[in-house]
């Protein structure tokens, strides 16, 4: 049964978010400020999903999804909201969350970086399935929370040439001899380069060659070929294996990269990102610098066009090995060094092996940075970097993170804001700033921290007591 909600803002899985007796509605299609009609489809004791029926009341930031298969397709989920709206929320999310999970409030704001808002999906992995009942082939992102392949005929969130190529892809699938044993497509696109990695779970016979071969020609692609995991990625033609590459024009480099290797998606921000890093960093020409998670050397490569030494750490060495060739390729050798290592079990003894850094960039996966900022938080004053830039891609442990840095580290959270990656989705990457506090206000902050502590853990015990006593009370009266 339909009812009439009210929507007060929405999550970051473009759901409104209504009330009803204090009961928190998640109503999937509607905006925050609108008035709807939704029926319920999931209760929960906490919670219920419901879906729109009819919008009474239209949000001014409402827009016209520009694709067909929104709502249907996974692969965005904001596109019927303003694209200004879409990092406003990005923003508030990641503020409430910083507050939330990690007590912590940047003290500035920083303006969010903003890009292309389509065609800017360089990187993706697109599903391939045999479905006789939707006419055969389909090849697409997965149906919004469902494992079932989307009809996709476009999609606008990629370059337009790799939107062009779903139909095509879905004929020359069903072309070759296993067409169900070729379970997915990954896209890389480089500069002037466009590389699919097929993915197939049996050989491939002459005849399934000759027709990759007959569509790389006709639609100008580089095929790669990945019988298994990673390591088995293989250009279709040998004179592509270094063809692939992006590019970071204001420090003169060129970034070659194999088409699996982690890159970021979006190649535009990509650029803007490393630029501000390297401003809000502020590296000097004498500075010593280290990159956590540095991957191919994004950040590395351009901290050591400006400070003294960049030392670059990452957990894969095919990776770091790229890294540093592409640092010898530009004459940067002499200026970084690379080393393997996995950051999420590191601790203060390894981090004070590593020498003194000026300044330190982070930029890990989605579970963070705790061991990192755990150690950094066990330096001395004298030994910490002076500033720390974070790039995240997960605001929970972001916030996580900044807590230990602030609580235990002695520094300070000076600024923090969103990066708009992925838009029309609810992704949100972002970037924070920490400066080291003086020595004798880090000793105050610590001693404050050890003293909430005490008191937190006073209150629980009192707390417990209270209600022992309580609970002997009742058994006293009842005897």
């Amino acid at each position: 049964m339909a009812e009439v909600l009210n929507i007060e803002s929405l999550d970051l899985e473009a759901r409104g978010i209504a009330r009803r007796d204090g009961k928190v509605v998640f109503v999937e299609g509607a905006l925050p400020a609108e008035r709807v009609t939704a029926h319920t489809v999931r209760r929960k004791p906490s919670y219920e999903i419901a879906r729109v029926e009819e919008i009474l009341h239209p949000s001014p930031l409402r827009v016209t999804p520009r694709c067909p298969h929104f709502g249907v397709c996974g692969g965005c989920a904001m596109q019927h909201l303003e694209p200004s709206a879409q990092v406003a929320i990005k923003q508030r999310s990641l503020e409430d969350t910083l507050w939330h999970v990690g007590k912590q409030r940047p003290q500035r704001v920083l303006p969010p970086l903003h890009g292309p808002t389509w065609g800017y999906r360089f990187r993706a992995r697109l599903s391939v399935r045999v479905v006789p009942k939707k006419g055969g082939v389909l090849v697409g992102f997965h149906e919004r929370k469902s494992s079932y392949v989307a009809d996709m005929r476009e999609c606008h969130v990629l370059p337009r040439h790799v939107s062009d190529l779903l139909l095509p892809l879905r004929e020359m699938i069903g072309a070759m001899s296993q067409p169900t044993r070729l379970p997915q497509i990954e896209v890389a696109l480089g500069e002037g380069v466009t590389a699919l990695v097929l993915r197939h779970m049996e050989p491939l016979t002459d005849g399934d060659i000759a027709i990759l071969r007959q569509f790389a020609a006709k639609h100008d692609v580089q095929w790669w070929l990945q019988s298994k995991g990673p390591e088995t990625v293989h250009t279709l033609e040998p004179e592509h294996a270094d063809a692939l590459a992006y590019t970071l024009p204001e420090f003169g480099l060129r970034m070659p990269y194999r088409p699996t290797d982690f890159t970021q998606v979006n190649h535009d921000i990509n650029r803007a990102m490393v630029s501000r890093a390297l401003m809000l960093l502020d590296v000097q020409p004498t500075d010593r610098v280290a990159d956590l998670f540095c991957g191919l050397g994004n950040f590395t490569l351009p901290l050591a066009t400006k400070g003294r030494e960049a030392v670059g750490v990452e957990g894969s060495k095919a990776l770091t090995d790229r890294a540093l060739e592409a640092a010898e390729r530009h004459g940067l050798a002499d200026r970084t060094s690379f080393a393997t290592l996995n950051l999420f079990e590191v601790d203060v003894q390894w981090l004070r092996g590593l020498g003194y850094f000026d300044r330190m960039l982070i930029d890990p996966p989605r579970e963070g940075a705790q061991a990192v900022s755990q150690a950094l938080s066990l330096l001395t004053p004298e030994e910490r970097p002076q500033r720390i830039v974070y790039v995240s891609c997960n605001p929970a442990t972001l916030a996580r993170d900044a807590s230990i840095l602030a609580q235990e580290g002695g520094y300070v959270l000076k600024s923090a804001g969103v990066i708009n990656m992925f838009p029309h989705t609810g992704h949100v990457e972002s970037i924070a700033v920490f400066e080291s506090l003086p020595a004798e206000q880090v000793l105050a902050a610590q001693e404050q921290t050890r003293l909430a502590k005490a008191l937190a853990a006073e209150e629980a015990a009192a707390a417990l007591r209270a209600k022992q006593a309580a609970a002997a009370a009742s058994a006293s009266e009842t005897t």
